[in-house]
């Protein structure tokens, strides 16, 4: 079914919301004003909106470690991600979650991980609470083509079809599991025709395609919510897409197979509307550096640890000097 134009205009200003947020974020993460590490959800907006338009509000969903997108198009706060990736009190986590362990369950947004395939075992648990309550939600799970080679996602495929959970598996294929091209780190090509070993329904779509991705989200969970089982979706993204471990930039190794026919499919590329989405940007950044820092627990001085003096015919563990050897961590300087 063809969405309607105010839908269609949600889904626009949905991918602009995400790509603009997350260009700013990239920009302050290289000015040294955001701390730790960053994975930008740059050329995946697509997928992110297409999923979040097609779920109910009280669906829920559970995110990878580039998960700023999933939350913002969720119907997280700006206002509050931004603050949670400075670090400060009023971030969605208190400051405390950082870019990979951010969760507002208020929107239905179980949280990101750290972890890869975590959410495919963690899932099936949501679900089965799901089938419990008779509530007729769904749980929808993100992962990449690099956490289809690792066990968890076999397991949680496995017992959400035994179990016929209203569990969604969508597999995001930028087509890099770090730097290991999909082609040579996964037997078989395709991820979505791993479903037909669970017996269960796999599609592949295009990851850049909105409509697409709505579509088959849309009756993935109509199918969840009649009691038939879980689904597996994986979105194809372009090579243009896909985006390095820290500060979003491309690296050496994909860099021969970006093109700008490719760069150009990218979704939120389009900038008749960035004067607004812009400004939205700038105010989230502008409100989190004003925001009051985190909270932090009273620090017990430790004690030195006392090492005794190893046995003098060791040629492995010679002392290093006498005395007390001070192993004391220091304490955090971030917030």
């Amino acid at each position: 079914m063809q969405p309607g134009p105010d839908l269609l205009l949600a889904m626009y200003a949905g991918m602009l919301r995400v790509r603009l947020f997350e260009e700013r974020v990239r920009e302050l993460f290289a000015g040294g004003r955001i701390p730790g590490f960053l994975h930008t959800f740059i050329g995946q907006e697509a997928i992110a909106v297409g999923v979040a338009t097609a779920l109910r509000a009280d669906d829920y969903v559970l995110s990878t470690h580039r998960g700023h997108g999933h939350l913002v198009a969720k119907g997280g706060s700006l206002r509050g991600l931004m603050a949670e990736l400075y670090g400060k009190a009023n971030g969605i986590c208190h400051g405390k979650g950082g870019t990979m362990h951010i969760a507002d369950v208020s929107v239905g947004y179980l949280g990101a991980n750290g972890v890869l395939a975590a959410g495919c075992v963690i899932a099936p648990g949501v679900a089965l609470s799901i089938k419990h309550r008779r509530s007729r939600q769904v749980a929808l799970t993100f992962f990449g083509d690099g956490a289809a080679n690792r066990g968890p996602f076999h397991e949680g495929v496995n017992m959400a079809a035994l179990w016929r959970l209203p569990v969604i598996f969508f597999c995001e294929n930028n087509r890099w599991a770090s730097t290991t091209a999909h082609a040579e780190s996964a037997a078989g090509g395709s991820i979505a025709a791993r479903a037909a070993g669970y017996g269960i329904p796999g599609q592949s779509v295009d990851g850049n395609d909105v409509l697409a991705v709505h579509d088959a989200v849309t009756r993935a969970a109509d199918r969840a919510r009649r009691g038939e089982g879980p689904s597996l979706i994986e979105a194809i993204l372009s090579a243009g897409s896909a985006t390095s471990r820290a500060m979003g930039k491309p690296t050496a190794a994909r860099t021969r197979w970006r093109t700008d026919a490719r760069a150009t499919r990218s979704p939120g590329s389009v900038g008749c509307c960035r004067r607004a989405g812009c400004s939205t940007a700038s105010t989230s950044s502008g409100s989190a550096r004003a925001s009051p820092p985190r909270s932090t627990p009273r620090w017990r001085t430790p004690r030195p640890v006392r090492c005794p003096s190893p046995p003098r015919h060791s040629p492995i563990c010679s002392p290093i000097g006498p005395g007390e050897i001070d192993l004391t961590l220091e304490r955090p300087t971030w917030r």
